[in-house]
C-alpha cells in the first residue's frame, strides 16, 4: 500500500511536470480566459446509457451560470428558485476515499460552456499569485485523500513552502456515476471541474482569516482532457475531534471562536448570507490553532424561497425547526441558522463546556443551549464567545477563585527541575503536567489543588491568549540551572 502510494505520488508530480513544460511549448491556449470569453461548442459525446447530451450540457450550463454568479458579486434578486437536493444534515455517511487514476477521456457533449475566468485582479484583494510556473519542480507529493469530487495532494514548492493542491479525483463518486450515466468522460469532467471551479472563486470572494487562502491555480493538459484545472491553497492539518476532545480548554476554545468569527462572516459575506450544506468537520482544517473551512463547493448563498412558514423547515436528524417566511417570500435567516446549529451539533457541543474554568462555565452553557435552540443568530452568539475570551484573557474570571494561600514558595530564578514529573488533563505535555496560567497567583492555586504538587516550574513560553506555560512537579530533588526558566517550591515547614 505505501509503496502504492508513493508511486500514485511520484506519477502525481511527474504529470505536473510534463504538463507544465508541454503548456509552455506547444499549449499558450491552457491559461485562464479572459473575462468576458463566452462559452463554445464542443465535439459530441459517446453514447450513454440515459439522459444525453443534451442533459449533460444542460448541468455543465447550469454550473457555470452559478460560478459566474459567484465571479460578478452573488446571486442578485433575479436568482431562481436553487435546486432541491438532500442535504448533507441528513445525507449518510459517504463513501470512503479512493485513489485516484489517471483518465480516459471522451468528447465534450455539445453546447457545454468553456471556462468562466478564473478569479484574479477584478476581485475583492490581491488576486492569485502562483500558476503553473510553481508547480514545475515541486517535491514531496503526497497523497492526503479524497471525497465526492476532489483529490487533495501535499507538496513542497521550490522555495521550500508547503501548499495543498487539489483536483478533480478521476476515481470520485461525482465523475463516476456521471460517466455511468453519459458515457462522456470529458464532459463529465469539465462538470466536475466547475465544482472546483466555485469553490476557487469563493475562497476568492469570502477572504477572512478563518477561510483558506487561495494561493493560484493552474489550468494544464493531463492526458487527453484538455485544460485540468488544479488549484493551490493553504496547507492545513484535518480536524481530528478524539485529538481534540483530549487537547487543552483553551485550545478547544479557539477553535470554536474561530467558528463563531467564520459564522459572522458567513452571515454578512460580500456575496450575502452563505450556508455550508456540507458541515462536517472534515470540511475544516487547523492552520496554526486556528479552524479554517477548506471545502466550499457545497456553499450556497441563495436563501430559500417560500410562500409560508411551512417552507421554511429546517431540518436536522435530532430534530426540526420552523423559520418565517419574510414579506419578500424567503425564508429568514435560513442560511445562518443551518450554520449555527450544525456548529453546536459538530463543535460547541462537544468543545465549548468540558474542562472550562468553573466561573466560566455558566457563560459557556448559555452559548450552547441558544445555538442548539436557534435562540442567537451568528452576531449575538460572536459576541458571547467575544466576551468570554476576554474575561479569560484578562483573568477575570479569577476574581473568586484564587483566594489567598497560606503555602509559601521559595523563588529559584534561572533554574528548572527536570524530572520528578506526573500527569494531569488536561496537558500541552503528554508526558507531564504542563498548564497555561494568568498570574504567578494562579500557578500557586493551581499547585495548592493538585495533591501531588510540590512545586513549579514558570517558561518563557506563552499560549496564544499570552498566558504562560508552567510544568508543575511532585518534588524538587534535582535542581539545575535554566536561564529560560525560573522555579518555585514549597517552603518547608
Amino acid at each position: 500500500m505505501r509503496r502504492r502510494r508513493a508511486a500514485v505520488a511520484a506519477g502525481f508530480c511527474a504529470s505536473f511536470l510534463l504538463g507544465s513544460v508541454l503548456n509552455v511549448l506547444f499549449a499558450p491556449g491552457s491559461e485562464p480566459p479572459r473575462p468576458g470569453q463566452s462559452p463554445g461548442p464542443s465535439p459530441a459525446p459517446g453514447p450513454g446509457r440515459r439522459g444525453g447530451r443534451g442533459e449533460l450540457a444542460r448541468q455543465i450550463r447550469a454550473r457555470y451560470e452559478e460560478v459566474q454568479r459567484y465571479s460578478r458579486g452573488g446571486p442578485g434578486p433575479g436568482a431562481g428558485r436553487p435546486e432541491r437536493r438532500r442535504l448533507m444534515d441528513l445525507a449518510p455517511g459517504g463513501p470512503g476515499l479512493q485513489r485516484p487514476r489517471p483518465p480516459r477521456a471522451r468528447p465534450l457533449p455539445d453546447g457545454a460552456p468553456g471556462w468562466p475566468p478564473a478569479p484574479g485582479p477584478g476581485s475583492p484583494g490581491p488576486g492569485p499569485r502562483l500558476g503553473c510556473a510553481a508547480l514545475r519542480n515541486v517535491s514531496g507529493a503526497q497523497y492526503l485523500g479524497s471525497g465526492y469530487t476532489k483529490a487533495v495532494y501535499r507538496v513542497r514548492l521550490p522555495g521550500g513552502a508547503a501548499v495543498a493542491l487539489k483536483a478533480v479525483d478521476f476515481s470520485g463518486h461525482d465523475l463516476g456515476s456521471c460517466v455511468r450515466e453519459f458515457g462522456a468522460r470529458r464532459g463529465c469532467y469539465r462538470l466536475a471541474a466547475h465544482k472546483l471551479l466555485k469553490e476557487m472563486v469563493l475562497l476568492e470572494r469570502l477572504r477572512h482569516p478563518n477561510v483558506l487562502q487561495l494561493y493560484g491555480y493552474c489550468y494544464q493538459d493531463s492526458e487527453d482532457i484538455p485544460d485540468t484545472l488544479t488549484t493551490i491553497t493553504e496547507l492545513g492539518a484535518p480536524v481530528e475531534m478524539i485529538q481534540l476532545l483530549q487537547t487543552s480548554w483553551e485550545d478547544r476554545f479557539r477553535i470554536c471562536l474561530s467558528l463563531g468569527r467564520l459564522l459572522h462572516h458567513l452571515a454578512h459575506s460580500p456575496l450575502g448570507s452563505v450556508t455550508l450544506l456540507d458541515f462536517r468537520p472534515r470540511q475544516f482544517v487547523l492552520v496554526d490553532g486556528e479552524l479554517k473551512v477548506t471545502d466550499l463547493d457545497d456553499a450556497r448563498v441563495e436563501e430559500t424561497p417560500c410562500t409560508g412558514n411551512a417552507d421554511c423547515i429546517l431540518e436536522f436528524p435530532a430534530r426540526n425547526f420552523t423559520l418565517p417566511c419574510s414579506a419578500q417570500g424567503w425564508c429568514e435567516a435560513m442560511n445562518e441558522k443551518r450554520n449555527l446549529y450544525n456548529a453546536y451539533r459538530f463543535f460547541f457541543t462537544y468543545l465549548l463546556p468540558h474542562s472550562a474554568p468553573p466561573s466560566l462555565r455558566p457563560l459557556l452553557d448559555s452559548i450552547v443551549n441558544a445555538t442548539g435552540e436557534l435562540a442567537w443568530g451568528a452576531d449575538e452568539t460572536l459576541a458571547q464567545l467575544e466576551k468570554v475570551l476576554h474575561l479569560y484573557r484578562s483573568g477575570q474570571y479569577l476574581q473568586n477563585s484564587t483566594a489567598g494561600s497560606q503555602a509559601e514558595y521559595q523563588r529559584l530564578p534561572d533554574s528548572t527541575i527536570p524530572q520528578e514529573d506526573y500527569r494531569c488533563w488536561p496537558s500541552y505535555h503528554h508526558g507531564g503536567c504542563l498548564l497555561s496560567v494568568f498570574s504567578l497567583a494562579e500557578a500557586v492555586d493551581i499547585c495548592e489543588n493538585h495533591a501531588q504538587c510540590q512545586a513549579f516550574v514558570v517558561t518563557n513560553q506563552t499560549t496564544w491568549t499570552g498566558r504562560q506555560l508552567v510544568f508543575f512537579k511532585t518534588g524538587w530533588s534535582h535542581v539545575v540551572p535554566d536561564p529560560s526558566k525560573t522555579a518555585y517550591v514549597r517552603a518547608s515547614g
